[in-house]
């Protein structure tokens, strides 16, 4: 099977697996360091920024579109975060990468509603690619740049939904928790991006 059939057949699957083998289980912090940022310790919430960065910005690039306004959005998630920490409950069910992407997710949808939101076309991004790069893996970049630009022609909803599920590695109930909504509209939103994505995505076969 080949690398683009494996991806195409994989979309409509609810759970299936990301195909570009993108996921990532983000390590928690230590629990020690959480214990310090709670107290308002200035050093730990500095490790704990450092340590939720990468996950913020790729969230909030891959939502809303590469540009400026993430550097913006991103520092307000994590004036936010570190605000809201002390009444952040590490017993209790929801991870503390999850709760940061709750955070990340409410600034996301509300920077979609006043239509803050310019966009990264896919083709300023395929063309970044080094004409350097072995061909497996500039093939790769570009397979991923291509899922990153058709998410990014989902509706909203839609979107947050399957990049929680598939570059995020959430379940269906920590994305219904980060989105507030109930699984059964998770598994709803996530059958209709696949079913989208399969017909965004056949043109780019087709065409390589």
């Amino acid at each position: 099977m080949t690398q683009a059939i494996a991806i195409l057949a994989a979309l409509p699957e609810t759970g299936a697996a990301c195909p570009l083998g993108r996921r990532r289980t983000p390590v928690e912090l230590d629990p020690s360091v959480l214990a310090r940022c709670r107290a308002g310790n200035a050093a730990a919430l500095r490790q704990f920024i450092s340590h939720h960065e990468g996950l913020v910005f790729a969230f909030l690039a891959r939502s809303l579109g590469r540009g400026p306004h993430i550097d913006d959005l991103a520092q307000e998630v994590f004036i936010r975060a570190c605000r809201a920490l002390p009444r952040f409950d590490p017993r209790g069910t929801a991870r503390l990468s999850t709760w940061i992407l709750t955070v990340a997710s409410h600034l996301a949808t509300d920077a979609r509603r006043r239509r803050q939101v310019p966009t990264t076309h896919l083709d300023a991004d395929l063309a970044a690619v080094s004409p350097d790069t072995p061909e497996t893996e500039r093939r790769r970049m570009e397979i991923g740049r291509a899922l990153e630009g058709a998410a990014a022609k989902l509706p909203g909803d839609q979107r947050d939904v399957f990049l929680l599920a598939e570059f995020h590695d959430l379940d269906m109930g920590e994305i219904a928790l980060v989105l507030g909504i109930p699984e059964n509209t998770v598994k709803t939103r996530l059958f209709r991006a696949r079913e989208r994505l399969r017909a965004l995505l056949k043109s780019f076969w087709e065409e390589t």
